[in-house]
């Protein structure tokens, strides 16, 4: 106003007065205009459009300005700003959206989920990166769909959701989740590295699934070499729930499930096991049929036909509580999840699987200084199932036979058994062997990280990060005495307790720094690191023998007691590098560098080096390139490096001698040492070489994507053990050597379509993944290797199936005497094909049969929403690969063990129209052998879960924020021609003998009712 005034005198006493009206007239224009132009203070409430829940945290711009601030706990903000600005809303996973002041000093605005997957931030190695800058293949787990699977183990989830990854378990509480990304690449360990919150783990099972916020997965050497010697069989990267800034918020989290056995095996009750059996006596001559299965015996069973499947299969529950708790400002924010997991067994027996587990993530920010840290906590109780002699739990039971009962109250113990006069089978009581027995293992797992990250200067930080993780494990088998029929009896003598005790810790210090600087169009990211790793082991076993019933099982009240103990430790140093650059949004390049040190090999050998590089050419951003608006996205990407596998025994480049290997000369005692194990002193890290090549497609604004992939990976100095001459005197006859390789490549297709501009809202998603596997190298002589019904070869695939073919049923001495030899054939048994033609059936006639590694497998998830209700249902499958159904055959095999019902159709005089042959005890003629008798087709498409849940309406004012409640079903169908349980089963990564089903616990049906709060 002083100035307007000084102007107004001015224009008095200087200016004539028509000029001085004019002036007069603009002087009070601009001051009018200036005043308009003042600043406000502008309010409002930010809120999310999917649900109307607050949004703390929201980054509000004026645009054009630094001029800035943040939503607070309750969603509302408070900003200075002009009429004519434009206030400019942010928030990670939301859209960008701007809005105009005008004449408002209250704005409240609802931001819109961001559905457009590239500008998501996704982790890597060390790291995070723009999805839509990415230059390795890198997959992105979507969590909503994954979490619909119910599990203890966080690896399940990824079954059918990735192009690449195979998947497998078994139904067995607790049991083993196998994972393969793109092939197998070693002869000794295929599984994955997994990273947990920056910290390397060898299995995620002490995780809860709920707690998870990301899974990204790392397939190619250009994504995972940074992970160097433990990158070769691929990443999977898990990022667990953080704490955000806002209120307190409590979530809590309820599931119970029922689980039931969906099919059955056709067996034979008492009637058709006694029929086949009889016939099976009287074929072999000689043999007076059983008593107990000889209708005009008086020791004949008739008032005994079990069921095992119906005595041993029962309901199981499973049982998930969590909470969690979260919270906190910019100096601190936290989440706490506490989980609690039980299934009961669906097998009559106490193997059951427990656990607790707790997850405590802290972070802030003061100044350029960032923190965090990580601390949980597990313990789990598992019982194990029990094994005679190495033969699963499902095997006994399936074989047991009908005429043995489930309890008697005349045997030790109060369990059934055979008896060898009247029946003469060896048959094992799988509920009594399991319920008699104690085989229990507990494990406690601490895991400690602690970080801290400075800005130097701007765009310079460094970041140190130390993390611990402990196990403590203690393993317990009690095998009292008793009686389980006349050939499965423990003696007192022979009762046993095994005690084990140990733990594991692994401590890991990572120095970082890390450089990130813009130059115009050019951007540039750095990071260099140095990691140490100390891994320290300890075992402690005991071993007590002799108890008799009812005595106290502890170690001091057997009659024997022998102990041992065993330690190690090992320690490795690496250096690390990565630069990625862009230019315009373009170009991108991306280059990795590792070396790794470690004690497991000899000074000599014990570093490796590894690295890669890749790019990326967004084809779709070029200006020369005119493409369709209905175009959003085209990118074309490639990448090569080498990574590392060592995977080996402690000390295993160091010869082992027993310095006290004497011997008697001319009756005198000589002291002397000998060899016990040989040695390769050379021994050194296995290579993978991989080879990747992308094309990723968006449309119609990103809403439609598809991407193709094609990848060769080739590993070499496989890790192999290499026969020796006895005269070598060591013992195992085999060295430890690089002397194998294996190709793996393939395709990999992801396809999504999303629509959610209306209120009826859905999505579509697929994969697909195919596979072609190839030994290139076994050894130094090129010898092949022979597993179970397998040859692994080089030219061939790992673990092709290697059997006889059949050739019919000989239906007389004639067709028998015009064959070739077949040694201890009779009429009735099967006749086999001479595939080298030289007139008799020996092991060179034995053929491939097909491979036992799936060549393609997929996934198909699709959703919908309406209003408050979702609905989601998810299809998995694999195929083109072959199984061989050992259980199938030990059902066939005709002789004293329990038959499938296909047996009832054995050949004999007055049923020769069949391809069963006759049962005959001893099976001279070897028709059980390993034969395309027991080959099947391992395709299967599974309705793996469907979910339909329901939004709860809340009042505004109500004490509950959100409330959903959902029915899950899991493993609802199965589309298979395979007669077992299931051909989606864990062969335990058997490497060699693989795709062998000896019986595998089949995968329950799962039903659930769920409950999800937010307070």
């Amino acid at each position: 106003m002083t100035t307007n005034h000084r102007l107004f005198f001015y224009c008095s006493f200087l200016l004539p007065k028509k000029e001085w009206l004019l002036a007069l007239v603009v002087i009070l224009f601009t001051t009018y205009n200036a005043s308009a132009q003042q600043a406000n203070v502008i309010k409002g409430k930010i809120t999310s459009e999917k649900d109307g829940m607050p949004l703390p945290g929201v980054n509000v711009l004026v645009q054009g300005t630094t001029t800035a601030t943040s939503t607070g706990f309750d969603g509302e903000y408070s900003i200075q700003a002009k009429p004519t600005d434009v206030l400019v809303f942010s928030y990670i996973g939301y859209k960008n959206q701007e809005v105009t002041i005008a004449n408002r000093t209250l704005i409240n605005f609802a931001l819109k989920e961001d559905l457009n997957k590239l500008n998501e931030v996704v982790v890597v190695g060390y790291g995070t990166q723009k999805k839509a800058d990415l230059t390795g293949s890198v997959s992105v787990v979507n969590m909503k769909e994954a979490k619909t699977i119910t599990t203890y183990d966080p690896a399940k989830m990824l079954q059918g959701q990735v192009a690449g990854v195979t998947v497998q378990s078994s139904g067995e509480p607790g049991g083993y989740v196998n994972v393969k990304i793109r092939g197998i690449s070693s002869f000794t360990n295929n599984n994955p590295l997994f990273v947990i919150d920056g910290m390397i783990v060898d299995s995620p099972n002490d995780f809860a699934p709920g707690d998870i916020e990301s899974m990204q997965v790392l397939k190619d050497a250009s994504s995972a070499a940074i992970y160097g010697v433990r990158g070769a069989n691929g990443v999977i990267i898990i990022t667990t729930k953080k704490g955000k800034q806002g209120k307190f918020e409590v979530k809590y989290k309820s599931l119970l499930g029922l689980q039931t056995v969906p099919t059955k095996w056709d067996l034979t009750d008492r009637e058709g096991y006694q029929n086949i059996t009889n016939a099976a006596e009287t074929n072999a001559g000689k043999i007076p049929t059983a008593p107990g299965n000889d209708s005009t015996s008086p020791y004949f069973i008739n008032n005994v036909n079990t069921d095992w499947q119906k005595e041993a299969f029962q309901t199981g529950v499973i049982n998930n509580q969590a909470l969690t708790f979260s919270g906190g400002a910019e100096t601190m924010t936290y989440n706490m999840n506490i989980d609690y997991f039980k299934n009961t067994s669906y097998v009559n027996s106490p193997q059951d699987y427990e656990r607790i587990s707790t997850n405590l993530n802290l972070s802030g920010k003061k100044g350029k200084f960032k923190y965090g840290s990580k601390i949980g906590y597990t313990q789990s109780d598992k019982e194990s199932f029990n094994s005679y002699v190495g033969e699963s739990a499902i095997q006994s039971l399936l074989t047991a036979i009908p005429t043995m009962s489930v309890y008697d109250e005349n045997n030790l113990g109060g369990y059934g058994g055979t008896d060898s006069f009247t029946q003469r089978a060896i048959s094992m009581n799988v509920i009594g062997f399991n319920n008699l027995i104690d085989n229990s293992g507990k494990r406690n797992r601490f895991i400690g990280d602690i970080w801290g990250e400075i800005e130097i200067v701007k765009g310079l930080k460094y970041k140190i990060d130390a993390s611990f993780d402990r196990v403590d494990w203690t393993d317990r088998k009690f095998v009292p005495p008793f009686e389980l029929g006349w050939y499965y009896v423990t003696e007192n003598s022979e009762a046993s307790l095994d005690v084990a005790t140990g733990s594991q810790s692994r401590t890991f210090l990572n120095n970082l720094l890390t450089y990130e600087k813009t130059i115009g169009k050019h951007k540039f990211d750095v990071l260099a690191g140095w990691v140490q790793e100390r891994s320290d082991n300890y075992n402690h076993y005991s071993t007590g023998k002799g108890y008799t019933p009812g005595e106290i099982s502890k170690l001091q009240y057997a009659d024997e007691i022998n102990t041992g103990e065993y330690e190690n430790t090992i320690t490795g140093v690496s250096y690390l590098s990565r630069i990625n650059y862009s230019y315009d949004d373009r170009y991108f390049v991306q280059g990795n560098f590792r070396q790794d040190k470690t004690s497991l090999f000899s000074p000599e050998n014990n570093t490796g080096n590894f690295y890669s590089f890749s790019g990326a050419w967004k084809i779709s951003n070029e200006e020369f390139l005119h493409l369709p608006e209905w175009v959003s996205n085209v990118k074309l990407r490639a990448g090569y490096g080498i990574l590392g596998n060592n995977t080996i025994g402690i000390y295993a480049y160091a010869p082992t001698v027993n310095r006290f290997a004497g011997y008697d000369f001319n009756n005198e005692y000589a002291p002397g040492t000998t060899v016990v194990r040989a040695i390769d002193p050379n021994v050194h890290w296995e290579e993978t070489k991989s080879t990747n090549v992308a094309l990723e497609l968006g449309f119609l604004n990103n809403s439609v994507q598809f991407s193709a992939e094609y990848f060769i990976k080739e590993s070499s100095d496989l890790l192999l053990g290499v026969p020796l001459p006895y005269s070598a005197g060591a013992f195992p006859a085999n060295v430890v050597t690089n002397a194998g390789a294996v190709k793996n490549s393939g395709l990999e297709f992801t396809a999504s379509y999303a629509n959610n501009d209306h209120e009826f809202k859905y999505n579509i998603s697929a994969n697909l993944g195919t596979l072609k596997n190839e030994v290139l190298q076994i050894g130094i002589d090129g010898n092949p290797i022979y597993g179970a019904a397998s040859k692994t070869e080089v030219g061939r695939s790992i673990g092709e199936i290697f059997a006889y073919e059949t050739d019919g049923i000989f239906q007389n001495p004639t067709e028998l005497a015009a064959s070739p030899i077949q040694t201890n054939a009779g009429v009735g048994d099967i006749r086999f094909k001479d595939q080298n033609g030289d007139g008799k059936i020996t092991d060179a006639d034995r053929t491939y049969q097909g491979t036992t590694i799936p060549k393609y497998s997929y996934g198909i998830n699709l959703g919908a929403s309406y209003k408050n209700f979702e609905f989601s249902m998810f299809w998995q499958g694999a195929g083109g690969n072959m199984v061989f159904n050992a259980m199938y055959r030990d059902l066939m095999r005709g002789d004293y063990g329990n038959h499938h019902t296909d047996e009832l159709n054995y050949w004999s005089t007055t049923n020769t129209n069949t391809d069963v042959p006759r049962p005959i005890i001893g099976d001279p003629n070897a028709n059980a052998r390993d034969s395309n008798r027991f080959i099947e087709k391992g395709d299967y498409l599974k309705l793996q879960t469907m979910e339909i849940g329901y939004q709860i309406p809340v009042p505004t004012d109500f004490f509950m924020q959100k409330a959903r409640v959902y029915i899950n079903g899991q493993n609802l169908l199965t589309l298979t021609k395979y007669r077992g349980y299931d051909p989606d089963f864990n062969s335990n990564d058997g490497l060699i003998s693989r795709g062998y089903d000896a019986g595998s616990f089949p995968n329950p049906r799962t039903l659930s009712l769920g409950l999800e709060v937010t307070f």
